[in-house]
């Protein structure tokens, strides 16, 4: 009988170091200014707030913008490299910069502006034609004059996409202008054989024959299937552009990602975006009902083509957490999955219990850390001290 017990103990033990971090996570933590010309917060306030949250957690990067105002960057950069914690500038590439610079707006395969969802002030999700060179250069052009001589020490890439099932169909299809015509044409897709196709099938052109983490959504038309695979490589194509010209100048580079399944919807490739990034934040939000939150970016791909055949019933739960971060696994660049800590009633009703579980769930695929999402000035104390180190501290 000892001998049973002593087993099932021995198994027991087993089991929960297999669990078990390997390392401390290491956490990167994002501080939302608001608009560009409005910062929602002082240098001083800053400093504050990320001095006790890295008292509770190991802070390794912080991810800051996107405000024009360099001495909030000066002041809180001084701070940050005091402390060995890298300061990231939040620089949105294919939307929100019709306030600092001319841009070539993306439009639908039928021509029109594809319809914006505006979240707050400042977040409007209005985008940009990916495949103009002008807007590739006037974002960098934006990085120069705004904020090159601040400190940075390297830039996190947002909106590197296009618009999603917010815009209807219209959104995902697309952008449709001359330019990215040609682009298109140049990867074998012609757009009016895409548009004949939709006229033709309707809805069950984005029907699909099966999914698995690892090789996502199988279109079941094949010229939906070759549309997205183009659209993807012309996306992630100009974004890999944009990283190399930042990480040519000594600058790291992370970048904003739609959770896998979802991403080749909004032309994001991961394994050519990966290639060119320092680390990836795929935003795997269960609890966010609002852009790049799982489900609700899915119920909208469900509800915009209702007769669309094959989509499967997800339930946003810790299985299909797991799912996303299996489907990460085999890129190389550093992995830093984004989990929502915010707390909005109608927007993000998370808990402590919600955070914990991801932690552990992203800790057990062996990944770096994660990024604490979106705004760490407005994340409640109780959703940072139940991770990390926290515990002892309270």
């Amino acid at each position: 009988m000892k001998k049973l017990l002593f087993l099932l103990l021995f198994c027991l033990l087993l089991a929960a170091c297999r669990t078990t971090p390997a390392t401390e996570p290491a956490y990167v933590v994002q501080v939302s200014l608001g608009g560009w010309n409005h910062p929602d917060y002082t240098a001083d306030r800053i400093i504050a707030r990320i001095d006790s949250v890295a008292a509770l957690i190991p802070v390794r990067k912080v991810i800051i913008g996107w405000s024009t105002d360099k001495d909030i960057y000066r002041q809180v950069g001084e701070y940050l490299h005091g402390k060995d914690i890298r300061m990231l500038l939040w620089l949105p590439v294919f939307a929100e910069t019709e306030e600092v610079c001319d841009n070539t707006p993306a439009v639908d395969l039928w021509g029109s502006i594809p319809a914006h969802y505006d979240l707050t002030a400042g977040e409007g999700f209005r985008f940009n034609c990916p495949s103009d060179p002008q807007n590739a250069s006037r974002i960098v052009g934006v990085y120069d004059r705004f904020f090159a001589d601040c400190g940075f020490d390297g830039v996190f890439l947002d909106r590197i996409r296009t618009q999603s099932f917010v815009g209807g169909v219209g959104g995902v299809l697309g952008c449709g202008c001359p330019v990215c015509a040609e682009r298109f044409a140049a990867e074998g897709v012609d757009l009016e054989a895409v548009l004949e196709e939709w006229a033709h099938e309707g809805d069950r052109f984005l029907s699909v024959s099966g999914y698995t983490p690892a090789t996502g959504f199988r279109f079941s038309n094949p010229v939906a299937a070759g549309f997205f695979r183009a659209k993807g490589h012309i996306v992630s194509g100009s974004v890999a552009a944009i990283a190399d010209s930042f990480r040519s100048r000594g600058l790291e580079v992370g970048m904003d990602l739609y959770a896998p399944f979802m991403a080749p919807f909004v032309g994001q490739d991961y394994e050519i975006l990966s290639a060119h990034a320092d680390f990836i934040k795929p935003m795997l939000y269960r609890m966010t009902f609002a852009p790049a939150g799982m489900g609700f970016e899915y119920d909208l791909l469900r509800k915009a083509v209702p007769g669309a055949e094959g989509y499967p019933d997800f339930t946003m739960d810790l299985a299909f957490l797991e799912s996303q971060l299996e489907a990460m696994e085999p890129y190389t660049c550093a992995k830093f999955p984004g989990i929502e800590i915010n707390y909005r009633e109608d927007i993000a009703p998370t808990s402590p219990a919600y955070v914990t579980e991801s932690l552990d769930a992203v800790m057990g695929h062996g990944f770096e850390g994660l990024v604490l999402s979106w705004n760490i000035l407005e994340a409640p104390v109780s959703h940072i001290a139940c991770l990390g180190k926290a515990e002892s501290n309270d």
